[in-house]
């Protein structure tokens, strides 16, 4: 997304100059119109400053880095940020020693700023953002706990031949539960429940009954 202003001076190099101050940023991001050429006049009568139309390149990504990363300096913490951009979304990782104050319990700071994060960039971009933010390998580390327990509890599941209900998980680790287990015969798992208390219901033998 760009964005516009009008911009006036002796000369177009003038106006430009104007724009890359107010924006204070470089006038390789800079795109113009001139809308009227400057005019001398003659004895000062009839002149005119130039009138230029600037465009600012508003890179979204670049925006919500920089956003991230004064959001991590407001928090007192020494931290420097990575991108990396796929097709399907941006990653963007935290750098840094001590990170658990970004992270906190159960990865709740770290998905607010990952909230926050995608928030700043979609205020700049024309198609919606996705960037999932980790520090730490948290999200690689908690995905395998999550894989582990849904083992665990299917396993519990069968012994007992039993129902067992989750604690409620956010959309992203529910996710994770019903893809662990899509593959395990004799179960089969639901969401119940309505946000923030939905959760994971795990049910043995269900796939058996179907067939």
């Amino acid at each position: 997304m760009n964005q516009s202003m009008k911009v006036s001076g002796k000369t177009v190099e003038e106006a430009l100059d104007t724009a890359v101050q107010e924006w204070e940023t470089t006038i390789d991001r800079i795109e113009y119109q001139v809308l009227e050429e400057p005019r001398k006049g003659f004895l000062g009568i009839g002149a005119r400053q130039a009138s230029v139309e600037v465009f600012l390149r508003v890179d979204p990504v670049e925006e919500a880095a920089a956003y991230l990363k004064d959001l991590v300096q407001a928090m007192n913490v020494e931290a420097e940020v990575e991108v990396q951009i796929s097709r399907k979304h941006t990653a963007m990782e935290i750098k840094g020693s001590s990170l658990g104050l970004l992270i906190g319990k159960r990865g709740k700071t770290l998905d607010a700023l990952q909230h926050l994060t995608n928030t700043a960039a979609n205020k700049y971009a024309d198609a919606k953002q996705h960037i999932v933010l980790d520090a730490e390998n948290y999200r690689g580390k908690r995905k395998e706990s999550l894989q582990r327990f849904a083992e665990r509890m299917a396993g519990k599941a069968l012994r007992e031949t039993k129902t067992i209900k989750l604690e409620p998980m956010d959309a992203a680790e529910r996710k994770i539960i019903h893809q662990t287990l899509h593959q395990h015969k004799n179960i089969e798992t639901t969401s119940s429940g309505k946000e923030p208390r939905r959760h994971v219901v795990i049910t043995p033998g269900a796939k058996e009954k179907l067939k």
